[in-house]
């Protein structure tokens, strides 16, 4: 063992042995072989290429260099494209903090009997007049940077769980096709996490209709692991065990307090609340209305095909069929 798995457990250096091809003997060359190719892009500035940082990025892609590589350098010509995203990118910036203190993300205390982080999200918590959904995006991608130090997660990753209960029509608008864009290439693909699974719990019509806009532009790996458990949460309990889960979820915990991820991060400053403008953070045109394509667009901006709604009104059994994966 070298000193960059110094923080694992026994039980999770085998993990990565055995399902990341982690090689204590060749740790060193790995990542090498991935900083070696940073030359082949000038085009970005690659920050970051120290040893634990560049690790990060292997665990993601089970250590296949050029997949690694890829993956770091998309990390950060994210970062470049969108750059007003990571302005005063802290917990303590006002739309950040917002979302933060009202549990996006949340994260619960148990990990799950993979050793995955619970992270969890409720909808409905949106407070249109006080931050954006930029600034929701922001604050989880901020939080990931944090959890994503922990070598454990690095390789035993996340499992998220969404709740949509009340959340309206109206915030569901204001999902459009250019925002969801914006976070799945946030998400998918720029960011070293491995996501287990993604859980929507209590998810209306509409949410179902957002897929027929996402679905085409999700890797065909990632559409694995989404689950639509709609109302049936024994479903979502044989997966993730009940006695981890809040009432919420029907789990056995108490509610979950929705300010405890950002009681972590902000420490002192919790409390500590300033004025915020919601118009005040505001991304370039350019950067927020990107079209994902003429033709997907306007399939978008279209109403949703009779066959969908259909579609929707399927069983509870077919519903629970895996859509989505973020490994």
């Amino acid at each position: 063992m070298t000193h960059l798995q110094a923080g694992l457990s026994p039980e999770t250096l085998e993990k990565a042995r055995l399902e990341l091809n982690e090689n204590p003997d060749t740790l060193h060359q790995d990542i090498q072989e991935v900083r070696d190719m940073v030359i082949t892009r000038p085009d970005i500035g690659f920050l970051r290429t120290d040893d634990a940082f560049i690790l990060r990025f292997l665990r993601a892609r089970k250590f296949h260099h050029f997949e690694a590589f890829r993956l770091l350098a998309q990390y950060f010509e994210y970062r470049q494209q969108n750059l007003d995203m990571f302005k005063s990118f802290k917990a303590t910036d006002p739309g950040i903090k917002q979302a933060l203190k009202d549990g996006f993300p949340g994260g619960l205390a148990n990990l799950d009997h993979y050793g995955r982080k619970i992270l969890v999200l409720f909808a409905a918590n949106w407070d249109q007049s006080r931050y954006t959904l930029v600034d929701i995006l922001r604050a989880i991608l901020l939080s990931l940077e944090a959890m994503i130090e922990d070598p454990e997660l690095q390789v035993n990753g996340f499992v998220l769980i969404i709740d949509w209960s009340n959340f309206t029509f109206k915030q569901a608008s204001k999902l459009t096709p250019s925002m969801l864009r914006l976070a799945i290439e946030g998400l998918q693909d720029s960011f070293p996490a491995r996501f287990g699974g993604i859980h929507f719990v209590n998810q209306p019509w509409y949410i179902h209709a957002l897929y027929t806009v996402i679905r085409p532009f999700l890797k065909e790996k990632t559409r694995k692991r989404i689950f639509l458990h709609g109302n049936n949460l024994n479903s979502l309990h044989q997966l993730i065990h009940p006695e981890i889960l809040p009432s919420e979820f029907g789990g056995m915990l108490p509610p979950y307090d929705m300010g405890t991820w950002a009681r972590t991060l902000l420490d002192h400053e919790y409390d500590d609340d300033s004025e915020y403008n919601v118009d005040s953070y505001s991304m370039p045109v350019k950067e927020v209305e990107k079209e994902l394509s003429p033709k997907s667009m306007k399939r978008s901006q279209s109403v949703v095909d009779p066959t969908v709604l259909k579609r929707m009104d399927q069983n509870e059994e077919e519903n629970m069929q895996p859509l989505l994966s973020l490994d």
